[in-house]
């Protein structure tokens, strides 16, 4: 969220604030002063995922080569010039934060359901004012950029303070973002990514000295500047009424118009007029509403004050804030704590720190239609594998009690799906897989080593997936990427019986034609149409190989993560492509694109999917879908506007076969817990 209103001000009040600067020219002035450093920039990765995904194409399910091109490219273009990068990521979203991350979720769904209103209507994709990144690119651009030697920094706590402060402590040149937090912070100086030139290696560097002069501030008042803004700390409404007394106080006979583009020299004039001290705060407090929390622009404060630093708005005695500590579970131990916490910083796996640590994980919209009765959300289908990696996580003891006897742990799901308003987390029970002999504790998993180690975490892994029966077969396959492709078209299947041979055939031709194909030649491919159910089948996917990755995670890493990424295995305009050839009655050949190795290839595949489905009573059925005829298309433009599209109500999935009721309809009475899970006959 940033700064309410801070962003339009620097753009258009007062935009002395931004300075043109030449990225060569500042590490060049940065050697000279720091002549034992070399120049950094610490990189806020959430604010440059748009600016990165620089291919066309973002509707089929995101065009992952191209996207890894991008990437290269914009990395070379800093180190030719000298400046090394520092990426940092979210790693968990704080309590204080979690009603901001809510609304904005439920603003996605409703920008999702509008994009799917537009590809129903004219059969193609929207335009560049409806963008949304394809699913799962944050997670995937943490994987992307390791593979290529940087340095990538999880959060343990709120990530834009961990990079203001990371920056301040090793004298980065500076940090690159688009989130006016970084103006408030005092650390290095904040350049914007919207505005770089990667050809000229130029952009826009926001000045909090320049900030200050304009508004009569000195640099410690910044922060109740924010707080009295609206953040993501202080809530708008709570600081509204006394921002329109400051505008009637600064501008009493200026227009409406006028007043609101003062609201920031306005807050900053009520500033400059308060005692700079802790009673002064005080004395703010008592102009916010009397039912807010007396501790919260204390607490807003606090937040930009980094360790070392104080603030004459603070009491005396607090010099910084208390940096979080997450409270570690004492049924663990240190090494097992320390190894997921090493493995989370330094981005090597997925969601497993977070499970172990604070029993809570989160998942961001999806591009799916929730108008689509045959195909459940993502975060529907994907529960019971999830439930099968917290009870690894969190029930796997070396002496653990049979399963009549015991109390399953539960985990907060905040995942977004149709008729979920968000307004509780689901609570899902941590399952293990129900293998002879129990679940092996963690320290066997994760820090022992051995051939037969080896084989017990392939058997783990499958056994997420419903699958642990089958490890003979899935060896028998030649590739690991094979394998794990297998493992996930195995459980979609198995969980949604919507889905038919014809998208099996487009799945699995995609997989294997995408091997040898470059990005460039992928870039290429010519999509004749949008089809909905496509697009939504895509997410569905590349949703998956997120949770192949947390469960190669758990499970102590039997397959290395390189052939979990989407980039070797899947590319949105190419799959779409086969879909829409598989449903229109394709021949075998002609899908292969008449090689005979791929044709080898995709026959190998197929037969142990069907193998496995048919020693489950699945039976995939042909059901050919042809793209409908367009019928009322809207203008040319647009897909309509948010006031008169009407969302449906949520659909009940009677296809979907996972352990895990359907969730979202509950009695008020469970308070926030949805109905419990019943184990079903897929994973028996």
């Amino acid at each position: 969220m940033g700064v309410k209103g801070l962003q339009q001000f620097v753009d258009h009040i007062c935009p002395a604030v931004k300075v043109w600067v030449d990225l060569k020219e500042m590490a060049e002035q940065y050697q000279r002063s720091h002549p034992e450093c070399s120049p950094v920039v610490a990189v806020d990765t959430m604010a440059c995922l748009r600016y990165w995904y620089t291919p066309e194409a973002w509707v089929h399910g995101g065009q992952w080569r191209e996207y890894l091109d991008s990437l290269k490219r914009f990395v070379n273009a800093f180190s030719t010039a000298g400046i090394g990068l520092v990426f940092f990521f979210d790693g968990v979203i704080e309590q204080k934060k979690r009603d901001e991350w809510i609304k904005r979720r439920l603003r996605c769904n409703l920008e999702i359901a509008k994009i799917f209103q537009y590809i129903k209507a004219n059969a193609c994709q929207p335009g560049t004012e409806m963008f949304f990144i394809p699913s799962g690119l944050a997670t995937f651009t943490r994987f992307a950029l390791k593979s290529m030697g940087l340095n990538i920094k999880c959060s343990l706590q709120e990530a834009d303070y961990e990079v203001a402060n990371y920056a301040r402590l090793n004298e980065c040149m500076a940090i690159l973002s688009q989130d006016t937090d970084f103006l408030i912070y005092d650390t290095v100086p904040y350049l914007s990514i919207t505005k770089l030139s990667l050809e000229k290696l130029s952009t826009v560097m926001y000045s909090r000295g320049k900030l200050c002069h304009s508004l009569n501030l000195r640099m410690a008042d910044l922060p109740l500047l924010a707080c009295l803004l609206g953040n993501d700390t202080v809530p708008e409404n709570t600081v509204d009424r006394l921002k329109y007394r400051c505008l009637d106080e600064y501008l009493p006979n200026g227009r409406t118009a006028r007043q609101r583009k003062q609201i920031v020299a306005a807050v900053a004039h009520y500033i400059c007029n308060v005692d700079h001290s802790h009673s002064g705060l005080r004395e703010v407090k008592r102009n916010l509403p009397c039912h807010s929390d007396e501790s919260l622009l204390e607490k807003g404060v606090e937040s930009y004050i980094l360790p070392g630093q104080s603030s004459p708005w603070l009491p005396r005695n607090k010099i910084s804030p208390v940096t979080q500590q997450c409270e570690m579970p004492t049924c663990l131990n240190h090494r097992i704590l320390q190894f997921a916490r090493e493995k989370h910083i330094n981005a090597e796996s997925s969601m497993v720190y977070k499970v172990l640590i604070k029993g809570e994980v989160d998942c961001s919209n999806t591009l799916e239609d929730e108008l689509d009765a045959d195909l459940p959300g993502q975060a529907i289908i994907y529960r019971p594998a999830r439930q099968s990696i917290y009870g690894i996580l969190l029930s796997a003891e070396p002496n653990a009690q049979p399963d009549s006897a015991r109390l399953y742990p539960t985990v907060k799901e905040w995942f977004v799906y149709p008729g979920n308003l968000l307004q509780q987390p689901d609570l899902v029970l941590a399952l293990p897989p129900e293998l002879p002999g129990g679940i092996p504790d963690l320290q066997t998993l994760w820090l022992t080593e051995g051939p037969a180690v080896e084989k017990l975490r392939y058997r783990m892994f499958l056994a997420c997936f419903g699958l642990q029966d089958f490890v003979q077969e899935f060896l028998h396959l030649e590739l690991p990427s094979t394998a794990v492709v297998c493992c996930l078209l195995l459980y979609m299947t198995l969980q949604v019986t919507t889905l038919c041979v014809e998208d099996l055939d487009a799945y699995l031709a995609q997989v294997v034609c995408i091997r040898d194909k470059p990005a460039d030649h992928l870039a290429q491919i010519q999509v004749p149409h949008v089809d909905s159910r496509a697009v939504h089948l895509a997410s569905l996917f590349v949703r998956g190989l997120s949770v192949l990755i947390a469960a190669n995670s758990a499970c102590g890493f039997p397959f290395k993560m390189v052939g979990l990424m989407p980039w070797e295995v899947f590319d949105g305009k190419l799959f779409h492509a086969k879909y829409l050839q598989s449903h229109n009655g394709c021949t075998m050949e002609d899908l292969l694109e008449k090689n005979d190795i791929l044709v080898h290839e995709f026959q190998k595949m197929k037969f142990l999917i069907n193998t496995v489905c048919a020693g489950k009573n699945r039976i995939l059925q042909s059901k050919p879908r042809p793209l409908a005829p367009v019928r009322d298309r809207p203008d040319p433009h647009g897909g309509g506007s948010h006031h008169n599209f009407q969302r449906a109500q949520p659909t009940h999935h009677p296809r979907y076969q996972g352990r895990y009721p359907q969730p979202g309809w509950t009695n008020s009475a469970q308070a926030g817990r949805r109905s419990q899970p019943r184990p079903g006959s897929y994973n028996k």
